[in-house]
């Protein structure tokens, strides 16, 4: 598969088959992704790639810890009071994601438990979380965001799909404290993975693009 195919093919997939990665596979995926390129070769990630009895205890952990002590992200999700046109692609964005299960707009109990399952990588049977030191500057979280997409383009190509998640911003401190991560270390976000389960009406909803009127050639 090519890399055009790749872009074209990759989805933020939110439900995903028991069907386990192998192991050498994923070694595959992660490992070359880590050729990403950074800025003066810094390579400041750290990443954590968890599967089998290490993921589910993780996510149990994880499950169990009180709502209470859900932290505030290193980075808002969105700049506050976002404008057109933006403010309108994340409210269609959403809009489509809720209809697409059946979820109505004033059903918060049932939006909530959507969103919950950020926190268990959607049932996906591998799960990536991705931190950098605190201290690095903007450009080093560039190089996380390339970083991110080398490891999702590369699962493509193998037939597997992905999901990428700030979410996993918001529990920075308690993955840390779980997996007994040592240093100053932030997390900023995961990577749910694995074979996409074509029966969850969840996967047959894909987000638009707008047109390239964003791109300038002079």
């Amino acid at each position: 598969m090519d890399v055009t195919t790749a872009m074209a093919r990759r989805r933020s997939t939110r439900a995903f088959a028991s069907t386990p990665v192998e192991d050498s596979l994923l070694k595959h995926i992660v490992y070359t992704a880590l050729d990403s390129p950074s800025g003066g070769n810094l390579q400041p990630w750290h990443v954590y790639v968890m599967t089998g009895q290490a993921l589910d205890g993780f996510c149990k952990a994880v499950a169990t810890r009180p709502s209470s002590q859900q932290q505030s992200s290193a980075y808002p999700a969105y700049p506050a009071n976002l404008w057109e046109p933006y403010r309108s692609r994340r409210f269609e964005n959403g809009e489509a994601l809720y209809d697409a299960i059946g979820i109505e707009r004033d059903d918060k109990k049932g939006r909530l438990r959507q969103a919950a399952k950020n926190f268990n990588f959607f049932g996906a049977p591998v799960g990536i979380l991705l931190a950098i030191e605190s201290r690095m500057g903007h450009s080093q979280w560039l190089d996380m965001g390339i970083l991110m997409q080398s490891i999702m383009l590369l699962a493509v190509e193998q037939g597997l799909a992905t999901c990428p998640q700030a979410s996993w911003s918001h529990q920075s401190d308690a993955v840390k404290d779980i997996l007994n991560l040592q240093g100053d270390l932030q997390i900023i976000g995961g990577i749910a993975m694995g074979y996409a389960d074509p029966q969850d009406s969840i996967n047959n909803w894909c987000t638009s693009r707008a047109k390239p009127d964003c791109v300038t050639f002079l």
